[in-house]
């Protein structure tokens, strides 16, 4: 991949040169508790909507060939979260760089909403249905929080840890927010990735939208073997929706 230049999207942000070389094989691991560091030199500003060429160019490449379209995944979505996925691998947090996985939340819960994305491979290796927290909404996600007992799903980006786990809901995964103020007390929350019986075909056909956790977002239980398997090992997981609060105060997007 190319050394992009960063961009602004939807009249909210505004971001800032990248630095000139995007390490695609970097191997380092992410270590817990890890808080992203960023630079407070600039101001956002919300009035510009002029996109770099570059990074347009590219997320459009890679938007078409990975046919996100068809299956439901705006651009905009895509691009946000293709701008965190190269901050965080210039930052050397991700284990596996080849994989971007995307919680689209302001889709309805009756889609799949999931897409678990090989980069190098150019494919979606997985899409499928994902639930967000009761405390966020019904059918639609439209509230979010890093409270506890909040039972709401926490908005930005995370990093996939390497090892598994059993708890209740059988295998799960945990993951580390690595945005403050957002999502970085993900883990005493206990906010994992793991497989439900409310979330899925089977659900949908007797209910009007899949089931909501405590702000974890869960997957279909009988594919959830395979989502862990995809993404586990430090790859970057990112769970979006266009609430203005996040995309103007997002540090990672505004770095």
């Amino acid at each position: 991949m190319r050394t992009l230049n960063p961009i602004s999207i939807g009249g909210f942000i505004i971001l800032f040169l990248l630095s000139p070389v995007l390490r695609a094989n970097h191997s380092t691991s992410f270590r817990k508790g890890h808080k992203v560091k960023t630079s407070h030199s600039h101001k956002v500003s919300h009035s510009s909507v002029t996109l770099s060429a570059a990074f347009k160019e590219e997320v459009s490449c890679l938007y078409d060939q990975i046919e996100l379209d068809s299956l439901g995944l705006s651009k905009e979505a895509f691009a946000y979260a293709y701008r965190g996925y190269i901050y965080l691998n210039e930052h050397h947090l991700l284990n596996r760089n080849n994989i971007i996985s995307i919680c689209d939340f302001s889709q309805s819960s009756r889609n799949k909403r999931l897409y678990i994305i090989d980069l190098e491979q150019r494919k979606v290796v997985i899409n499928t249905f994902v639930a967000h927290g009761r405390g966020s909404g019904s059918e639609y996600a439209h509230r979010f929080s890093n409270n506890s007992r909040s039972h709401k799903s926490s908005l930005g980006f995370y990093i996939t840890e390497r090892s598994t786990y059993y708890g209740n809901h059988g295998l799960a995964l945990r993951i580390h927010g690595v945005e403050k103020g957002f999502n970085d007390r993900a883990c005493g929350r206990n906010i994992v990735v793991h497989g439900s019986r409310y979330v899925g075909e089977d659900f949908i056909r007797s209910n009007r939208f899949n089931g909501r956790s405590f702000g974890c977002p869960a997957v279909p239980f009988e594919e959830s073997g395979d989502v862990i398997e995809a993404i586990k090992d430090g790859t970057c997981l990112f769970i979006y929706h266009p609430t203005k609060k996040y995309l103007i105060k997002s540090k990672i997007l505004n770095s």
